[in-house]
């Protein structure tokens, strides 16, 4: 037995004791006192007593005992017919005995119910403190003191934010304003330990009120996700990558289409240059001509600069750039780029864009990405088909008053309605030298960007490719944070 339980055994006995000789002065003095008065009120005194050392069943047999002797000593001390003032008396001792023991087991019950609690609060892992409205810390937890490395000496009285160093990814006045409003709050926080390194946490503020209402103290919980976020930030660095991997691979997959669309202008640039040597060997030299030779020239060298300019951008790692997009500009780009690809493969390009498309909020580079992968499979499906005609249609709409749709279309082979589900899988691919990223990669897009991308047979032949995107007015509900 430790030398701290040895003492509390001590004290028990010592108010067991007490508690016992109170109860005997009290009801000698009851038995003996003037039989108009009542004393055996002041049991009430050991039965409070007996509440600091007895569970809840001593403590209802000791207010029956008192409630005995109050009996006991009222029939000793009455020779006579008592009178109803007497009677009146005893019954308020005995009811006041009776109302403090069920008060007295209450609040030993509340406080048992309380102390499990806390020693629950103690066993979890869990960070977990609260504080007052100023902000001082009032309770501090196990699982605070190994996450934060304060100890609960340290902790008590502090103010939590100045003690934790919290970062604030929203301001301060707005958390406690919808803290104050709906009673809650979560998100995520950054916090110093006292060794000084950082700790992300998701915390989760709950509001409590006093009797009246007004707000009187936060309990705040957290859970460390430190390592979660450096393995999502090198998931998504690693989803960026293969990102533009994929881009790279379908642009050397259309190098003889680029290299065509480049070498028209430069072709030209020659043709109008050896011109504009003539018209200037003239005699007179021809200068309206030259004028408008060199006129040609500054177009067709801008031509070949656009081309150049995008294939660029396809393959430069750049951070994502979130802006406002009309998306039948976007697919006028990505046409501009693949049209010698579907020319080399006679394929029939038929636009069916709406001009009720409201605008969209993304990343232009990789929206393109999207239709340049899905023209590119397109044209690859249709490569093979010699029966019928191989058309690819691109058309736009609104789809909802908050949506809008893209659909590709192709005449091919069309889809296994039993393997639509496999066909965004990372490595399933139907092709003989195909790495079975494209769609996956696709659909991630599309999904970080608030929308949705799926695949269906085309009637009567061939498949079609549709994704939705929310419009730039919905797009602050739903848009993610774009990685890739």
């Amino acid at each position: 037995m430790t030398d701290e339980r040895r003492s509390s055994g001590k004290t028990t006995v010592t108010l067991a004791i007490a508690t016992a000789a109170l109860a005997a002065v009290i009801f000698i003095t009851d038995t003996v006192a003037v039989p108009d008065i009542s004393l055996g009120t002041l049991y009430v005194a050991v039965v409070l007593l007996t509440a600091r050392f007895c569970k809840p069943r001593g403590v209802v047999l000791v207010g029956l005992g008192c409630v005995g002797l109050t009996i006991l000593s009222w029939v000793m001390s009455q020779p006579n017919v008592p009178t109803i003032e007497v009677v009146i008396n005893e019954c308020i001792s005995m009811a006041a005995i009776v109302l403090v023991t069920a008060l007295a087991v209450r609040a030993q019950q509340a406080e048992s119910t309380l102390r499990s609690q806390a020693i629950l609060l103690e066993l979890t892992h869990d960070p977990i403190f609260s504080r007052d409205m100023d902000g001082k810390i009032l309770y501090w937890n196990r699982g605070a003191e190994e996450l934060y490395g304060f100890t609960r000496a340290e902790a008590l009285g502090s103010v939590a934010h100045t003690l934790l160093q919290t970062t604030f990814v929203t301001p301060i006045e707005q958390i406690m304003a919808e803290l104050l409003r709906e009673g809650r709050w979560e998100g995520e926080l950054v916090k110093r330990k006292a060794d000084g390194t950082s700790v992300v946490v998701t915390s989760r503020w709950s509001l409590q009120r006093d009797n009246q209402g007004r707000p009187a103290m936060i309990l705040e919980t957290t859970n460390d996700i430190t390592e979660r976020k450096q393995m999502e930030e090198a998931l998504q660095q690693g989803q960026s990558d293969l990102a533009r991997l994929n881009r790279v691979l379908v642009v050397g997959e259309m190098a003889a289409s680029i290299a065509h669309e480049v070498k028209q202008p430069i072709g030209a640039v020659i043709t109008s240059a050896n011109a504009g040597l003539r018209w200037l060997d003239a005699q007179p030299p021809a200068l309206e001509e030259v004028r408008q030779v060199f006129t040609r020239i500054i177009k067709d060298v801008s031509r070949a600069g656009e081309v150049l300019g995008r294939v660029r951008a396809l393959v430069k790692k750049v951070p994502p750039r979130i802006e406002s997009l009309d998306l039948n500009d976007v697919i006028g780009e990505v046409v501009a780029l693949t049209r010698q690809e579907l020319l080399r493969n006679r394929v029939v390009l038929r636009n069916a864009l709406s001009d009720d498309v409201p605008l969209v909020k993304g990343d232009r580079i990789q929206l393109q990405q999207v239709l340049i992968n899905l023209i590119v499979n397109a044209v690859e499906a249709m490569t093979g088909e010699h029966d019928r005609p191989r058309e690819l249609t691109i058309s736009t709409a609104r789809a909802g008053p908050d949506t809008a749709k893209v659909e590709v279309r192709d005449t091919g082979p069309g889809l296994d309605p039993r393997h639509l589900d496999l066909l965004f899988q990372s490595f399933y691919t139907t092709k003989a030298e195909g790495m079975g990223m494209g769609l996956a990669i696709c659909r991630s897009i599309v999904e970080a960007h608030g929308g949705r991308l799926e695949a269906a047979p085309n009637e009567p032949h061939g498949a079609v490719f549709r994704f939705t995107l929310p419009t730039e007015e919905d797009a602050h509900a739903s848009q993610t944070v774009l990685r890739s």
